[in-house]
């Protein structure tokens, strides 16, 4: 008798430490649901019921469960993601009924949600499906056995003109992911100063690059990159063995741009080192082109919001930034005002000085608010500051900050001399009657600058109009903004 009870108390200890293990898993998986349920707009597409979780059920076997799980997940597709979410929204206004090509983009982000809610195990999206330590172990074993395991399922590269919905479409495909993959939404800007940041951690190693792969691909399998745009040659001579390496270790790429593949870094220094990683990105992801030439952007209520145009407006600017201020004391005057979220600065000392993205970065961590007082014309003579001055708005606008700025002209009229080589072999040529005189000695061929320009004009439209500084009241409103004026001074020394 005492020999067999004895096998039965071994299996019920066994049982009890998977039925512990399962409820674990359940009770991560529930946690993740719980956080993710804090936002309104955005609905996680893993749902479980937990009540039809009995002792009973814990009865089947893993292999039954996991069957049970796989076909579940094919009876929802079609039923969750962009393209639906994007349904939804239409019906309840929150959305404005988007043309054909915004919709055929949809249908193309569908795809591919569909194809990862499939292939999610082959993908291993799911960060739960494996420990921390066996993800160690499988690092250090690749150190010593090349491992090569790109993923079934390819990535999606999004181009088409300014303010045609791309971000927005990306960012309505990422928030109806699960909220247990390993997944990311980053603007390019801020991945590459990322990227160079590990490089500098991991000085003195063999290969640094294959490294900081394996970090980023251990923690994202799934890498959307907004506004991919190549204008460094630091970044361009260093993505072909980057992406290489990621691609290899399954990494999945969403991106969006202004520029086709074929375009991107023309006209750069040492391009042709730059070229193979084109072919890597066209042989990874599915090229698909927006091509709507709608500017939903231009098309909010508000013309003027806190766009000033003239000069000799420093003292009207400061009234401004004094009003949104309020009765908090800005720093003193020999640095540049900072109070209450709010910094104030001249042109030249945030675009005529060696800044760059990683600067503005620090900056809209710290202020939610910028003023900026004397954009100039842009032409031949401060090409370099007009690329700062585009980067600066890129930044702020992906991070939802917002500006007040008083310039020598409209947005469109601020660019009007940067055009791109295109454009200039357009214009009309000379005759006898049009002379060299007649030639604008300012004009800024560029080719990066001039496809820059269209998607910065739009952006600052947007940036005043009555929606965005709604929204950026009410996101200020909820959020406290602490003060941070070392980032002043830092930016000012």
């Amino acid at each position: 008798m005492r020999t067999a009870v004895k096998p039965v108390r071994q299996i019920r200890a066994a049982f009890r430490h998977e039925c512990s293990s399962y409820l674990s898993n359940i009770s991560r998986r529930r946690n993740c649901l719980a956080d993710s349920n804090l936002s309104v707009t955005r609905r996680p597409a893993c749902t479980y019921d937990f009540g039809r979780y009995a002792i009973s059920t814990l009865l089947i076997s893993r292999a039954l469960s996991t069957g049970a799980a796989k076909v579940s997940n094919n009876e929802d597709l079609g039923r969750a993601g962009p393209l639906v979410e994007y349904e939804r929204r239409i019906s309840a206004s929150e959305l404005v009924d988007g043309d054909l090509c915004q919709v055929g983009t949809l249908r193309e982000l569908q795809r591919l949600y569909d194809e990862l809610v499939e292939s999610a195990d082959a993908c291993r999206l799911d960060r739960y499906a494996t420990s921390e330590k066996a993800g160690r172990s499988r690092w250090l074993w690749s150190r010593f056995i090349p491992q090569t395991s790109c993923s079934p399922v390819k990535g999606l590269y999004l181009y088409g003109g300014v303010g045609t919905g791309k971000t927005m479409l990306m960012d309505l495909f990422f928030d109806q992911l699960p909220c247990n993959w390993r997944k990311k939404r980053i603007h390019f800007h801020d991945f590459m100063l990322n990227v160079h940041s590990r490089l500098q951690k991991h000085r003195g190693v063999a290969d640094p690059l294959e490294v900081v792969a394996g970090e980023i691909s251990d923690e994202s399998i799934l890498l959307c990159l907004d506004e991919f745009m190549v204008t460094d040659v630091a970044d361009a001579l260093i993505l072909n063995r980057l992406f290489r390496q990621l691609f290899a270790n399954g990494v999945v790429l969403v991106a969006t741009s202004n520029r086709a593949p074929d375009n991107l870094y023309e006209g750069g220094l040492q391009r042709d080192l730059f070229l193979p990683f084109i072919s890597t990105l066209k042989e990874r992801c599915i090229v698909h082109e927006i091509g709507s030439s709608v500017d939903y952007r231009k098309k909010t209520s508000a013309k003027e919001g806190f766009y000033f145009v003239g000069t000799d407006l420093s003292d009207f600017l400061k009234e401004k930034f004094q009003e949104l201020v309020g009765d908090s004391a800005p720093v003193p005057q020999e640095v540049p005002l900072g109070a209450n979220g709010c910094a104030y600065f001249s042109f030249e000392e945030l675009c005529n000085r060696p800044l760059g993205a990683a600067d503005y970065f620090g900056l809209c961590k710290s202020f939610h608010t910028l003023a900026l007082d004397g954009v100039p014309i842009f032409g031949l003579h401060n090409r370099t500051s007009a690329y700062r001055f585009v980067t600066l708005v890129d930044v702020m606008y992906e991070n939802k900050a917002r500006l007040l700025c008083t310039a020598e002209g409209s947005p469109y009229q601020l660019f009007e001399r940067v055009v791109t080589i295109s454009d200039a072999q357009q214009m009309a040529p000379r005759t006898s009657s049009r002379s060299r005189k007649s030639d604008d000695l300012d004009l800024c061929v560029d080719n990066e600058l001039g496809f820059a320009k269209d998607r910065t004009i739009s952006r600052l439209t947007e940036m005043n109009s009555k929606e965005y500084l709604g929204h950026h009241a009410a996101t200020v409103a909820g959020k406290q903004i602490p003060e941070e004026s070392s980032t002043v001074d830092a930016v000012r020394a």
